[in-house]
């Protein structure tokens, strides 16, 4: 019997030779491109919006021990991950994970999806186990709801479910002003949330999922600004944002594309294109303009050079 994914037997004893070291990373995300649910299948669903910020993991695999240390401390889930994959290919020992990253927590940017996906990297190549894509899905399927960062580029994503919907490819390269309403949001607290929407926006939905979807293969950054922005607005009931039209207010004056939202977070972001040949003069002006207005202003950049 093979173990989740492929990869060793479960069950069987994996001999890793004195201690060993495995790392891994993967990118955040400023929320979502979209996210909601269809009416074609009733299913929850985002669309990922990845950016060049994430988390990276080292993993000391220790034969000589049982226990599984995490710093920083607080990582509960990452720990509970990493004895799920030791035990899932029987591993006789424990070890050490060490994460760092400059992603916020609580804020919408898929800083715990970035966390575990590359805690399951960094495990598996300390243990000499392929890690692909389906593999974590199957592991943190057992963790948490989880945004879709262990693919590359963009990909439509049952984050409910733990399970890809489409791979989109990557984006067209863009830069994000974003800023923070303040405070934190539990994740999983609000994905056991009903979502009441209407039978007429889940049907909206389908229709947006269809036209992000021909956008980001097409690079149509333009259509992927007009689906954020209306994602963002249909999520107010969900998760209001103070700032949500003043953002989008400002995206307009400056001709942006659009507004991203952290639809499960505090996070509100206009998108440039980098190929605007005004794009420079228009950041530096979002960024003056957001950051008086919510008294901070973060520029995120798009994943730039996804992995396979």
């Amino acid at each position: 019997m093979s173990g989740p994914g492929g990869g060793a037997p479960a069950g069987t004893a994996l001999h890793v030779g004195g201690v060993t070291t495995g790392t891994g990373t993967a990118p955040g995300t400023f929320g979502e491109l979209l996210q909601g649910v269809t009416a074609r299948d009733g299913i929850d669903f985002l669309v990922t919006l990845p950016i060049d910020s994430g988390a990276t993991a080292t993993f000391t695999a220790e034969p000589g021990t049982d226990t599984v240390t995490v710093h920083p401390p607080h990582k509960h889930r990452a720990r509970r991950l990493v004895r799920l994959m030791l035990d899932a290919y029987g591993f006789a020992g424990g070890g050490r994970l060490r994460l760092c990253g400059e992603l916020p927590e609580g804020r919408g940017l898929a800083s715990s999806s970035a966390d575990l996906v590359a805690t399951a990297r960094a495990v598996g190549q300390a243990l000499g186990v392929p890690m692909g894509p389906e593999t974590i899905e199957d592991f943190l399927r057992r963790i948490e709801p989880t945004d879709g960062v262990m693919y590359p580029g963009v990909v439509s994503f049952h984050h409910r479910q733990v399970r890809l919907r489409e791979f989109l490819g990557p984006l067209a390269p863009l830069t994000i002003v974003g800023v923070e309403e303040g405070g934190a949001v539990d994740t999983l607290e609000f994905n056991r949330q009903p979502k009441p929407f209407t039978a007429a926006e889940r049907r909206e939905y389908d229709d947006l999922l269809e036209r992000v979807s021909h956008a980001v293969r097409t690079g149509d950054l333009r259509t992927v600004g007009q689906v954020a922005t209306r994602s963002a607005q249909l999520n107010e009931r969900l998760r209001p944002k103070r700032l949500l039209h003043r953002m989008i207010s400002l995206a307009e004056e400056f001709d942006a594309l659009g507004v991203a939202v952290a639809h499960s977070g505090t996070a509100v972001g206009v998108l440039v294109a980098d190929s605007d040949p005004e794009a420079a003069a228009k950041l530096a002006g979002l960024r003056e303009r957001a950051a008086a207005l919510a008294g901070n202003a973060t520029l995120y950049r798009s994943e730039r050079h996804p992995a396979a």
